[in-house]
């Protein structure tokens, strides 16, 4: 045999093996120091990733506002809350039919609202600005659930539907309920209104000041 050939199979000798042993040993650490700093990561990222998914399925904005509204017009914030999320998803837009706003108001409900409140000054483009836009749709809830005695079923269906139409339907003198509205849309309306009632009440308590 060569001498390179027994240099090639010569035996690992001591020095040799504790060399590995140290290599291995600070591939193991390196390994250990990764896995702890990504599952740091994620303990850090995991609130920020479970707020961000609550406000996709469920958006809040303006809660200063909407805390400000009911409690100046004594209406429950999640029940503002909950109708800003069925008219826009808190998303500032103008519906093909004119609708206005997170609480989408139309500009002819808006004179109506600004006739009641003693406002003269009204413009509709002021719709656009959401603390005038939650101040005219709160004002209108509260006008709503004054006229209805409490009934928050026949405020949201007035709400969407309109006053003249929910009068039409009460007067035939039966009970009504979210089951006897007639119309399919503002049945859905009203149902979505109460379930995001919950559902804000038991995700945004703190921050609806519940």
């Amino acid at each position: 045999m060569s001498s390179a050939a027994r240099a090639t199979t010569r035996r690992p000798t001591a020095a040799d093996r504790k060399r590995q042993r140290t290599s291995a040993r600070r591939r193991l650490a390196l390994l250990i120091g990764v896995a702890l700093a990504a599952a740091a990561a994620v303990v850090s990222l995991s609130p920020l990733f479970d707020k961000a998914v609550k406000e996709l399925s469920l958006p809040l904005r303006h809660e200063d506002v909407i805390r400000q509204q009911a409690a100046e017009k004594n209406l429950d914030p999640a029940l503002i809350a909950a109708v800003i999320y069925a008219e826009s998803r808190f998303v500032d837009q103008t519906s093909p039919a004119g609708a206005t706003g997170l609480m989408q108001i139309l500009p002819t409900t808006a004179h109506y609202i600004a006739d009641l409140s003693g406002g003269t000054a009204f413009e509709p483009g002021d719709l656009a600005t959401p603390q005038i836009n939650i101040a005219y749709g709160s004002y209108y809830l509260r006008y709503l659930m004054d006229k209805y005695e409490g009934d928050a079923v026949l405020s949201l269906a007035a709400y969407n539907a309109g006053e003249g139409k929910v009068d039409e339907w009460r007067s035939t003198g039966e009970e009504f309920t979210v089951s006897a509205i007639p119309f399919l849309e503002t049945r859905a309306y009203v149902e979505k209104v109460l379930d995001a009632r919950g559902d804000y009440r038991a995700q945004y308590s703190s921050e609806l000041g519940l």
